[in-house]
């Protein structure tokens, strides 16, 4: 964004009178809705501290302007009224009564760019703003703007499955041009769940976690024609976990001189790799086969491993009306660990549950840990890994003699521990004279 600052007015000492814009926006060519789907909307800000945003006096103006420019941008206005602002104008100069601020993706009359008839990709023009306050200061700034737009996509990969434990894992990165004009300058975000980067690249920013990282890779001297694509050299390495089961890394891709789209968080903290520049090699669309994806692409990656999880039986002695403690275990033998999607479902023997376990959803709040329905109780159980167990703790008043039972399932049939020691996952609880 453009910022121009003027200084408040009053007691207002840490903020100041703004006007902001984007230095450049590309715009859909004229009559087409086609295009980028994680855009970033335009965006203009204004705002006097001195005054208030919301005062119904609008003696504040805000004035969009593409004189010189009319044959590549003009404007459109959106007017629904309300105690807002109010815009008025044609094509070519709009100007908004403010009371205070404005902010076009809140306020309900708005006014943003839009390609003009006749031009076509890659023409060029510039919007200007002048944002007047009461007391008539003045503050300007100004956009270019481009018709058409470069339309960033990565290539999707299949899980990739029957991994090693600790093996290294090659990821083969493509990136695409669909859009009307060239990509200048490319951004690039890979993310990793539980896997670790092998080599650490110069042009990229590391931000590492316990359980993998991010990394922000930047090429600004790169430029993707229409239609052209870039394959990244060499494919980027990464080691797999020695005991995780399911892991993932994540992509995206964005022009550098627009920015990442929408709901794209990228950090500008992290070191940059010690290791060779990554690079991005030039080739055409038709030599790079697959399905392309505009926005995060995530890709899981599973171990060749499974995880054997045991629950254990236990025996309670006790009359009819005799309250017991139980306690249930369940423990990950190895040597995966399949996360956090495994639970608890106990059955209880003849009798009454008067305890169960809790767990606390803010200060001093607690509810019910496990769901129950039929006189079954579910219980998730987080995530373990190998040679880890945790305990559910209930407390019964017995009936008398008989008998309940506790297992340990996947929450989904077709994920989980891949046990190939089932006969451990069902154990007895019984209750003796």
């Amino acid at each position: 964004m453009l910022p121009l600052l003027l200084a408040g007015c009053g007691s207002v000492t840490e903020r100041k009178s703004s006007l902001t814009a984007p230095e450049l926006f590309y715009l859909r060519p004229y009559g087409d809705r086609t295009g980028s789907k994680a855009k970033v909307p335009f965006h203009v800000q204004a705002e006097d501290v001195g005054a208030s945003r919301g005062s119904v006096a609008r003696d504040h103006r805000l004035t969009v302007d593409v004189s010189g420019s009319e044959s590549v941008v003009r404007l459109r206005t959106v007017g629904l009224g309300g105690n807002g602002p109010r815009c008025h104008g044609g094509t070519v100069r709009v100007t908004c009564e403010l009371g205070g601020g404005y902010d076009s993706w809140a306020d309900l009359d708005r006014v943003y760019p839009v390609a003009a008839k006749g031009s076509g990709p890659g023409d060029t023009g510039v919007v200007r703003f002048t944002f007047t306050t009461g007391d008539g200061k003045r503050m300007t700034t100004r956009t270019r703007v481009v018709v058409g737009e470069p339309v960033v996509k990565v290539r999707t990969l299949k899980s990739i499955v029957g991994v090693r434990p600790g093996a290294d894992v090659a990821v083969p990165l493509v990136v695409r041009n669909d859009g009307e004009v060239p990509v200048k300058g490319l951004g690039l975000k890979l993310g990793s769940e539980f896997l670790d980067f092998r080599q650490r690249y110069a042009n990229c920013r590391y931000s590492l976690r316990s359980h993998g990282g991010t990394a922000v890779c930047r090429f600004p001297g790169l430029r993707i024609p229409p239609g052209g694509a870039v394959v990244l050299r060499p494919a980027v390495r990464l080691r797999a976990s020695r005991t995780r089961t399911y892991t993932s890394f994540s992509q995206v891709a964005w022009p550098l001189d627009s920015g990442p789209g929408r709901d794209i968080a990228v950090s500008s903290r992290g070191d940059h790799g010690d290791g060779p520049a990554l690079k991005a090699v030039v080739t055409s669309a038709r030599d790079t086969d697959g399905t392309f994806t505009e926005g995060p692409v995530s890709t899981a990656v599973r171990l060749d491993i499974h995880a054997d999880y045991e629950v254990f039986g236990v025996e309670l002695h006790g009359s009819s009306g005799v309250r017991r403690q139980l306690r249930l275990r369940v423990r990950n033998n190895g040597p995966g660990n399949p996360g956090n999607a495994i639970r608890l479902v106990f059955t209880p023997p003849p009798s009454d549950v008067v305890k169960e376990p809790m767990r606390e959803i803010d200060v001093d709040a607690f509810e019910p840990l496990c769901d129950s329905a039929d006189g079954t109780y579910t219980c998730p159980v987080d995530e373990l890994d190998p040679g880890e167990s945790r305990d559910f703790v209930f407390t019964l008043r017995l009936y008398g003699p008989g008998e309940g039972s506790v297992t340990v399932e996947d929450e989904i049939p077709s994920g989980g521990r891949r046990d190939a020691n089932p006969g451990n996952d069902t154990a007895a609880v019984t209750v003796l004279p």
